[in-house]
This record gives C-alpha cells, structure tokens and sequence, in this order.
C-alpha cells in the first residue's frame, strides 16, 4: 500500500481547485471515494488503492507535475509579477493549481524551452552549477560571427565584469554566420548575449532548444505547452547525481 494523504489535498494537486475551491466541491456532494460521497477533504486516501471520483469521473492523482512551455518573447519568466505578463499566465488553471515554478530563467524576450514543475528536488539538480546541465541555444547576431570567434567563443570568453565562461560548444548554422548553435554547461545573467556581445555581436534573436536531454518540442506552438511524456520524465531523472557532488 501507498502512503495515505488527504483527499483535499489530492483533489487539489489534481487540478480541482485551491483547498478552499475543493471545500466546495465536496460540501455538494459530488466527491466519491470507493463508491461512497464523502464530504469532509480530511480523509486519508490512499492514490494507488482508493478509487476517487468527481462528477462520476475518475481522479488521476500524480504527486509531481512536469510542463514543457515553448517560452513566447514578452513573458517574464517568474511565478507572478505586478506590471508584465508571466510564463505562468500562459499556463492552463488547472496546471496552475499545482504551484509550478520555472526551471531555470529565460529573458523576457528570448524563446523556446522552458520546464515548469512542482518538483523542487529535480528543479535543484537541474539547476545545480556543478551539475553543468547542458542548454543549447539557436542564436542570430546582426553581424557574421568569423571561424576565429566561433573558436573563442567554444574556448570561453571573458565577459564584461571580468568572468571567464566555461568552455562551450560554438556551430554556425548557415554559411552567411549570422545564426549559430551554442551550447552552455552554466547558466550566468544574460550570459548568451554577454557573451557575443564580447566579440563584438549584438544578439537580434535567441530561442532556447534545449535542456539536458530534454528538447524542445517541434510541433509545439509557441505559447503553449504540454506535459512532458513518461521518456521525458526519465531521462530527466536518469541525469547523474554524481555530478551535483563534484565542484567544477
């Protein structure tokens, strides 16, 4: 048997609604727990063993929820903010429930991936700076980037406030050198700009592909997102623990 919880807290990581919206919902009687309406959300239930039901509906009940957002530009990527849409906004109410936080920060006008999840154990490992997690970025400048800084920049650059990045993975995507992939192992402020704005470029536009072994999604419109598959969640989960104990 599975670890008993309490049915409102149940329903309400299940999308139903906030404790309170699921007080409601069961005061009209329209929860039941193996055959029987149950009204009071303080019940134990066990999820792998106790059937559940709203609306004669069956409650799929998942302690963590992974999202895969394809980030638009003009979002900023945070939980709530006063003045400026957030990539919480674009997210559907009955994801939203589930307290999901970004992985990670995208820049208001930067795209593509972006996983959003209530799993703060993953979101730390992935985050973690001696992890190095992997994210690739396509990457257009208003000038050609030469086979010379393509090379500095994979050797790692010196930014502005005297940082050397990390070594990195540099490839031109076209033969006209205003597009490129770049790959990263850290995750510095504004790093991607910072660093072609250090030989000499100006990023006119930047779309993040991917995160570790996840990426992004192509048939996934921008502005929406979608939840990751079972694979997705694995190979997330599968990235070494190892790593995050080692101090680069």
């Amino acid at each position: 048997m599975g670890k008993r919880q309490r049915l409102d807290k149940i329903l309400s990581h299940a999308g139903f609604g906030s404790r309170r919206e699921v007080k409601i919902l069961l005061r009209a009687r329209r929860v039941m727990v193996n055959g029987e309406v149950v009204t009071s959300g303080e019940l134990g239930i066990d999820p792998e063993q106790d059937l559940v039901l709203v609306d004669g509906r069956s409650v799929q009940y998942r302690e963590f929820t992974y999202l895969m957002l394809n980030k638009p530009a003009g979002y900023l990527t945070a939980t709530k903010d006063r003045y400026a849409p957030t990539v919480l906004d674009l997210v559907p109410e009955n994801w939203r429930m589930r307290r999901l936080a970004p992985v990670g920060r995208l820049d208001k006008d930067t795209e593509g991936l972006l996983l959003l999840t209530n799993d703060g154990a993953l979101a730390h490992r992935l985050l973690a700076p001696a992890s190095r997690v992997p994210k690739t970025y396509l990457v257009r400048v208003d000038k050609p980037v030469t086979q010379v800084e393509l090379e500095t920049l994979a050797g790692g650059v010196v930014l502005d406030d005297g940082y050397r990045t990390l070594p990195a993975q540099a490839t031109l995507v076209n033969g006209q050198g205003l597009e490129l992939e770049l790959t990263l192992y850290e995750g510095k402020f504004h790093q991607v700009k910072r660093m072609l704005k250090a030989v000499g470029k100006q990023v006119t536009y930047l779309q993040r592909r991917s995160m570790g072994p996840l990426v992004l999604d192509p048939e996934l419109p921008l502005g929406v997102c979608r939840e990751l598959t079972m694979e997705e969640i694995k190979l997330l989960k599968a990235i070494d623990h190892r790593n995050t104990s080692t101090d680069g």
